[in-house]
């Protein structure tokens, strides 16, 4: 007997208290040391854990209990809901065991007595309509109370709490550091304070200072302990050390000063230093964190074009509901301005839906019955009912969400570097500050100055923009495709784009249309074109063959009057033969016309010049009388030519494959400008063009749109698949375009490559920063620059450049395709 295994399943968690790369690797280690999981990505910029498990062998409680061990929080929501129908201990455990199913569920508690449910779970994961909808699948009631609020924001209320804190705590801390400074270095000019004894203005200094170092910045000691525990260092780490030592110092300098002179003279003080020290970096983190909440838009952004309310009919009778509540199969309702509130099927009506906040089209596109509609975009013009056919998170627009927030959960093979080199950056720092503090008390003879050079190495390093360089581009990169109808699976996917030299189109449906159209008719003498149409057309119209259809649409679209056929014949292999208006028409090929004898030699110079052009075409005759030629051909798409050129100018080689014949592949690639292709090649061996191009050392994308087309999107270094396309194609694709536009493509690749520039130029000025600041605070400039020793100068410089790596990455919002 075979037992399967357990699939596995993705959680996303919220990290709290993450101040720099090294907390990044910490969690990392701490949720990868769980038995059961696969994988776990960390990204500091939006503050939360990727985690691949197997949900039978760790839980999601097991994950969290590991992040708080590490020393850190996870963003978790409980809620009590009061639920009717329970009445014994088995109604007790099918709660729970259906809510436990679910992912982002950290613990349930179910109380038979008073008939409530207690529910921990991670608001990124999963919804409160969710969880309720689980309980009452379960077969029982739960009951709604006025009081109960709406589900908000946590993420964004949690980050609005912090910048709260952050800025009481840092306008706190800068009014003591204020007071400090000017006391002590302009206490002598002052009225009243110039008449006070110098060790008032010391006491008073320690009064202000004390509060600042062990209350405002707890938070550092209480970061340093979690760390420390769990034998890591991090920023925290160096913060706390730094200025413990200047106020340490400068304690024992107030009350002992005897242990600290030197040459007989009263020690100085260093309380301006650590209050400034924290000032400043709580001042960082403030920008910071604003920044970041920046960085995080895009999900908000397309969270907040939901609808909030569905008008539903039921029983014939229209009803406003939330939108959570509409269920599949549900007849919806849709006036002109109002937001389609789920995807669905256009059942009746017709109108203009504009969905460039999908897509990024920016035409309307005209929907009819029968005709797909997607929720969150807008109906421009006229009513129309459709069937609700995906609801809640399985809805379009609830899978980008989903897609971006993975996607930015990712990591680019680029941060590697910065990876390893944060691992060991803060006990080599530490390592430094001392070597630092031992050569300038031993040679430099000063144990002041050394100690300041101590506390300034420590101060000025930042493992922060290290950490802060890939996520926060990759962010607003992903971000900024999404907003132009572009995901991007994540960081790798990005950095693959950005490599790419060769680029492989799948013809049909990708730089074609992928259906047959009418584009030539040749008519003979005695005969307009109108004429030769509306003979074929009204003949084709009963037919079911792709190319009668074309001839039929094309009649249509020429607004040209059709009559029905009164007879009808198929005659395989050859054409049609049918009655119109009391004339006999026929369509069809050589063997047809040559049946009944119709003279060809008018038509064949026509019909041999269309059919080099890659075109199908017919003859047609009336009363065995030669009428004219029409070609029928699959057209190009808008902006395919515009594309390929531009993968010309981008230095990308752009290649055709198709399992069309080669001419008409061949008449296809000279219209678009494309030199190279690959002809009659059968679906199954599209992967092994692919694999023939990365044997010449090429670094190849694949764009395609069908099933067929999947093994080959999967091969690729990058898969594009055309979001018109089948769901096979788009799982298998590295990057998924909303729009059928291969002008797309060109934009992917564009934004990939300025992603991947920010990230090269944040981790460019992330390392240089450290490589420069650490050995001029520590003194390798004295005495030429002997301001830049000052650790104040050193804690600016220290926030400074985790915010200017950040706000690079915002510069990637000014990204136009």
């Amino acid at each position: 007997m075979v037992i399967a295994e357990a699939p596995e399943k993705k959680t996303l968690l919220k990290i709290t208290g993450m101040t720099c790369a090294s907390c990044v690797k910490r969690v990392e280690d701490a949720l990868r040391e769980q038995k059961g999981v696969t994988e776990a990505n960390v990204n500091l910029a939006n503050e939360k854990a990727t985690v691949t498990y197997d949900p039978s062998q760790v839980s999601v409680e097991n994950m969290v209990s590991a992040v708080k061990d590490a020393g850190y929080g996870v963003m978790v929501e409980t809620v009590t809901l009061p639920v009717q129908g329970m009445t014994c201990a088995s109604c007790v455990k099918r709660i729970e065991d259906a809510l436990r199913g679910k992912d982002g569920v950290i613990d349930v508690a179910v109380n038979l007595a008073t008939e409530r449910v207690t529910i921990k779970y991670s608001p990124t994961e999963v919804t409160l309509p969710e969880l309720k909808k689980t309980i009452t699948d379960a077969g029982y009631t739960v009951i709604e109370t006025k009081t109960e609020k709406e589900f908000v924001d946590t993420e964004r209320s949690a980050r609005q709490k912090e910048m709260r804190d952050l800025t009481l705590s840092f306008i706190l801390s800068g009014i003591a550091s204020a007071v400090i400074m000017i006391l002590m270095f302009f206490g002598s000019s002052l009225p009243v304070v110039k008449t006070w004894p110098m060790e008032w203005i010391t006491y008073i200094s320690f009064i202000l200072a004390t509060p600042v170092q062990f209350i405002i910045g707890w938070r550092f000691y209480r970061g340093a302990w979690a760390a420390l525990k769990h034998g890591t260092a991090d920023m925290n780490v160096l913060i706390a050390v730094g200025t413990s030592a200047a106020y340490f110092y400068s304690v024992v300098a107030t009350f002992v000063p005897h242990l600290v002179m030197v040459g007989g003279r009263m020690p100085d003080t260093y309380y301006d230093t650590s209050t400034m020290i924290i000032a400043l970096i709580l001042l960082g983190r403030l920008l910071e964190a604003r920044a970041k909440g920046q960085t995080s838009e895009a999900i908000r952004r397309l969270t907040g074009l939901r609808a909030k309310t569905a008008r539903v009919i039921r029983d014939h009778t229209e009803e406003d509901i939330p939108v959570e509540d509409v269920k599949v199969g549900d007849a919806i309702l849709v006036r002109p301005g109002e937001k389609i509130p789920v995807d669905g099927v256009v059942t009746e009506g017709y109108s203009s839906v504009d969905e460039s906040m999908i897509t990024g089209e920016p035409i309307p596109s005209s929907k009819k019955e029968g005709d797909n509609v997607m929720g969150a975009t807008i109906n421009k013009t006229g009513s129309f009912r459709f069937k609700a056919t995906k609801v809640g998170r399985d809805t379009v627009l609830s899978q980008i969400i989903k897609m971006v927030e993975e996607a930015q959960g990712t990591k680019a093979p680029i941060q590697r570097l910065a990876d390893q080199v944060a691992a060991v950056f803060v006990p080599v720092v530490i390592g430094l500050a001392i070597l630092t503090f031992l050569a300038w008390y031993f040679i430099g003879g000063e144990p002041l100055f050394a100690l300041l050079n101590f506390i300034s190495v420590l101060i000025i390093a930042c493992p922060c923009a290290m950490g802060l360089a890939t996520p926060t581009a990759i962010m607003v990169g992903t971000g900024k495709g999404a907003q132009y109808g572009i995901l991007i699976k994540g960081g790798e996917s990005l950095e693959n784009a950005y490599r790419i030299d060769t680029i492989v189109l799948d013809k049909t449906g990708t730089i074609t249309k992928g259906e047959p159209s009418l584009v030539d008719v040749v008519p003979m003498a005695g005969f307009t074109e109108a004429d030769v149409i509306r003979y074929a057309a009204s003949a084709e119209k009963g037919s079911e063959h792709p190319l009668g259809e074309a001839i039929v649409k094309g009649a249509k679209a020429g607004n040209i009057p059709l009559t029905g056929a009164t007879k009808f014949d198929a005659v395989p292999g050859k054409g049609i033969v049918a009655e119109v208006d009391g004339h006999i028409v026929m369509a069809g090929n050589a063997k047809l016309m040559e049946l009944e004898e119709v003279p060809l030699e008018e038509m064949q110079k026509a019909f041999e010049r269309l059919s080099a052009e890659g075109k199908t075409p017919m003859y047609v005759s009336v009363d065995e009388k030669p009428a004219g030629v029409v070609a029928v051909a699959d057209t190009i798409k808008e902006g395919s030519m515009e594309a390929i050129a531009e993968f010309r100018r981008l230095g990308i080689e752009a290649i055709m494959v198709t399992g069309d014949n080669r001419r008409t592949a061949e008449a296809i690639a000279r219209q678009v400008g494309i030199d190279r292709v690959m002809a009659e090649v059968l679906p199954q061996d599209k992967a092994e063009v692919i694999k023939s191009l990365q044997a010449e050392k090429k670094n190849v994308a694949m764009v395609g749109d069908g099933i067929n087309d999947a093994p080959a999107l999967a091969q690729a270094d990058t898969g594009i698949a055309i979001g018109t396309g089948t769901d096979v194609a788009i799982e298998s694709s590295d990057i998924t375009l909303m729009r059928g536009d291969l002008r797309s493509v060109v934009t992917a690749i564009r934004l990939s490559k300025a992603t991947i520039r920010t990230i090269r130029m944040n981790l460019f000025w992330a390392f240089f920063y450290n490589v420069i600041g650490i050995p001029i605070a520590a003194g390798i400039l004295y005495p030429w620059f002997h301001i830049l020793l000052n650790p104040i100068i050193a804690a600016a410089a220290m926030a400074f450049s985790s915010v200017s790596v950040v706000s690079n990455s915002l510069l990637l919002n000014r990204f136009k395709p």
